[in-house]
Formats: C-alpha cells, structure tokens, sequence
C-alpha cells in the first residue's frame, strides 16, 4: 500500500483492511497501576520493536529520577530495518532529542514537538518514522539515580507492506557540542584583535568569515539521499560584554552536494534570529508550529537560550551530502557554550562516521551559572550608579 498522510486534509480517508493501528507502552502486565518501566543506573533497555512494515506516529514519555541532569543521561537510539547496535539513525540525549537541550524542560508548543504541563514533564514527538521491515527503540540510563520511565509508541503497520518504500527517506536524529566555541580574535585582513570593550565592533561590524566551513559551528553533516528538517539551537552565553551581550548574529550558511567542495553556501543567511525566523535579538518567549524561543536567556542575554526552526514546509534537500553550520557570533568571535540536535531523512544506508562520537556524561553536563550571579550583580549595581548619579544632577 501506499505510506498514509495524516492530516486534517485527509482525516475522513477510510483506510484498507490491511491497515492496522499499534501501540506498545510501559503499562502494567498485571492489571495493577505500575505503569512504568525501572531501568538501573547504567542499564540499556529495548522500548519496543516491530518485524513488519509500518509507521511511527507518535512518541510520548515522561519520567522520574533523582540525577540533577537526568535528561542529559538518558540516551536515546533508534534503528531501522535490522540497523546494527553501532549504527542507530538516532542517538541523543533524552531531552535534547525532544526539542530542547540544557537538560532543562519547558512548556513549549511546536508541530513536531511539546513539552506540556506540569513544569514540561509529558515530551511529546510527532515525525514520521517509516520502516520497511522492522523498527527498534532503546534508551541507556547513564544517571548514577534509577529512572521510573513512562513511554508510548504510537505506530502503525501495512500488512501488504509500502508501495516503493526505498522512495521515502528513514528518520535520522544527531546531537552535537562545543563547550566553548572557538572564537575568533585577530581580523584575518588587518591583523587586528578584536576588543569586547567595543561591542559593535566585536559583535557587528568587524572581521569578515572567509572561512565558514572550519570556523563555523555545525548542526549537521550527512552524506547520502535526503533532505534536512530542521534543527534547535541551545546556547549558553558566557561571553562578558559590558553593553549589549547578544551572543546571536551569527549568519547561517548550508552547503550542498559539490558546494562543499566549492566552500561556498548554497544558501546563506543573514543571523542567528533571521535563521530562526525572528529579529532584532529576541528576548522573550515564543512559540510558533515551525520557529521559535523555548528559553530566551536572562538579563542582558545571558545564560541558557533555546531556539528552533523546522523545515516542515521548506525542507532542505541534498543529492549526495549536505553541511548545516551557522556563526557563533559574527565572524565567529564568540566562545559561548553550543549545542544542538539536528533532524533529517534520508535513504539508507547512512554514514555513521560522520555522526559524532557522544560525549560522556561530564561531556555532556550543562554549565553552573556562579559567574553569572556576579556579572548580573555588577550590571545591577553600575545600573544603580547611573541611576544616583542622575538623580543626584537633577535633584539639588
């Protein structure tokens, strides 16, 4: 049969017989209330797998575990048609894999992924999955707590099998991370080191990127058949500026096929908010289907920042290898903390050497914010200067 849309579009679309719908969840075998799965400190555990045909449709899950950064220790990894164990299409941390990173959660609506109340703890995905033969979901539990694990898989299965399955691309999922960038410091045409004591300069208008391929940070690097859909970006800024300290205008660059080669985008952008379909440095809260701002940093931009764009209706397509990289900072001057989870399909097989070795759990910690206290607190307190002084001038 042919792969089903499920759309409002084509909801009423009465389905063949050879249709089913299928779930596998944590309930309890018993009949009692033990809805959930205990999976050990270092323990990996199959969630489900499926030998047939079909789609996923729906992943849910919430859980409980005593680790500070548990969302960051619970790893994720998904295969497809008898994939080998080395070779999953998708690995990533928990929380990153569900839209965002920082091992935070966060109310948040887009089309493919919510995190819902209470506090962001029911994470919710909604991208296809099709599979030809056979599916496998597992999560390793690399916290030094146990983790109690609630889950759905939502799917369904073609008992007559997918008309012209090599014709639809397989999920891929890939997380990645500097901590800290490397930032650029001498302009590359005058030999000039560029000075945070003057902000516009450091982060607008000084330097030009004449090397975008090895000084940019990159989301994602494939090789193959398919196409890209997207991408969220977790930033922890911990650059000082004494002005304005928006660690954003980084301008995004795609490389395509034999445009890789060239070392020229196959389409450039014009910074980091532009990417993300917003502007002017957004500060606050956003939520839209295809973009937005799960976490928009605190006072001054500093600290943990969460944006998205997905290419639901503008996906990005590559004939036989793509790069996905953006600016951290203009002209890569900044050395903030990035990281990212990148979304994709593609026809298999994929090439796993270009997946990134996941790092370890102190790899993968966030940052403590310490110094951010205190920067926060002399922004305040020159703030307060000003302010006196002002008055001071006016009042006699």
């Amino acid at each position: 049969m042919r792969l089903l849309k499920t759309s409002l579009n084509d909801i009423a679309k009465i389905r063949p017989d050879s249709v089913k719908r299928r779930r596998i969840s944590s309930y309890d075998r018993s009949g009692g209330n033990h809805d959930w799965i205990d999976v050990k400190p270092g323990e990996l555990v199959v969630l489900g797998e499926e030998q047939t045909a079909g789609c996923i449709n729906h992943l849910w899950c919430t859980m409980r575990c005593k680790s500070k950064h548990y969302l960051r220790n619970i790893i994720i990894r998904m295969y497809w048609d008898g994939e080998l164990d080395d070779r999953p299409s998708v690995e990533a941390p928990i929380g990153d894999f569900f839209g965002l990173g920082h091992a935070k959660r966060e109310v948040f609506v887009s089309l493919p992924f919510q995190m819902t109340p209470r506090g962001g703890r029911g994470f919710n995905c909604w991208w296809p999955m099709p599979f030809s033969e056979k599916f496998k979901i597992t999560i390793e539990n690399d916290n030094p707590d146990p983790l109690n694990f609630y889950y759905y898989i939502d799917y369904e299965i073609y008992e007559d099998g997918i008309e012209n399955a090599q014709s639809f691309g397989r999920f891929h999922a890939q997380w990645r991370r500097e901590n800290p960038t490397i930032p650029k410091l001498i302009d590359s045409e005058t030999g000039k080191k560029f000075k945070k004591s003057k902000p516009i300069t450091f982060n607008y208008t000084g330097g030009k990127n004449t090397e975008p391929l090895k000084e940019n940070y990159r989301i994602l690097e494939a090789s193959g058949k398919g196409h890209y859909v997207g991408c969220h970006l977790d930033f922890d800024n911990i650059t000082y500026l004494p002005f304005i300290n928006w660690p954003g205008e980084g301008d995004d660059m795609i490389f395509i096929d034999e445009d890789i080669d060239k070392g020229t985008p196959t389409l450039y952008g014009t910074g980091t908010e532009d990417y993300v379909n917003q502007a002017y440095g957004q500060g606050k809260k956003h939520f839209a289907p295809y973009h937005g701002t799960i976490k928009p940093g605190g006072f001054n931009f500093f600290g943990k920042i969460t944006y998205y764009r997905y290419h639901v209706e503008d996906p990005v397509y590559f004939n036989k290898k793509i790069m996905v990289t953006i600016e951290h900072g203009h002209d890569n001057h900044r050395g903030d903390d990035w990281s990212s989870t990148a979304y994709w399909y593609q026809l298999e097989p994929h090439d796993q050497t270009l997946f990134p070795k996941l790092l370890d759990r102190n790899g993968r910690k966030p940052r403590k914010h310490v110094a951010h206290f205190f920067r926060k607190s002399l922004c305040f307190v020159t703030l307060a200067v000003i302010i006196i002084f002002v008055v001071s001038c006016i009042i006699p």
